[in-house]
């Protein structure tokens, strides 16, 4: 590895005893295997993104909504059986990935209404233990098929 002079925060860095490494033009390092786990029990994506994008024991995954897999289409029952549906196709994909909702160190939820907040909450608590992962809950204007919940996750193998 060459060195080179090492500005800002690099500099700063080095000289508080942090390690830094330079790669000049050495990207290796930095370069690794991805895959595109998919279950066929969670819904097929209808745009151009993926279920999920793995990288080493890092699974980013899609926001999951109430959708049935099987008919394609919202489930009814509200914010709680959308939020127990979207758990559901989560687990499906982490389950592709080999891991599971043990794996997931952090959430991010959007609902249509905060009022739904309790509802949602009481179902997504049954899903995750304690210590349970990092966790935003927004409200947006809208979701997807007019959803009341999207739910997004990252795990990471053998959390």
């Amino acid at each position: 590895m060459r060195t080179a002079r090492l500005p800002g925060l690099a500099a700063a860095l080095l000289a508080c005893g942090c390690l830094v490494e330079v790669h000049d033009g050495d990207r290796a390092p930095f370069q690794r295997a991805r895959s595109w786990p998919t279950s066929a029990r969670a819904p097929t994506p209808v745009g151009p993104y993926s279920q999920a994008v793995q990288v080493g024991d890092t699974l980013w995954l899609a926001g999951q909504i109430g959708i049935d897999p099987a008919s394609g289409t919202l489930v009814e029952g509200g914010v709680g059986a959308q939020t127990e549906r979207a758990i559901a196709n989560l687990s499906a994909v982490l389950e592709a990935a080999g891991m599971s909702l043990a794996d997931v160190v952090e959430v991010q939820v959007f609902l249509a209404d905060m009022g739904d907040f309790a509802a949602m909450n009481e179902v997504y608590a049954a899903h995750f233990a304690r210590p349970a992962p990092a966790r935003s809950t927004l409200a947006v204007a809208v979701l997807p098929l007019a959803a009341a919940v999207e739910i997004r996750a990252v795990a990471v193998r053998g959390r």
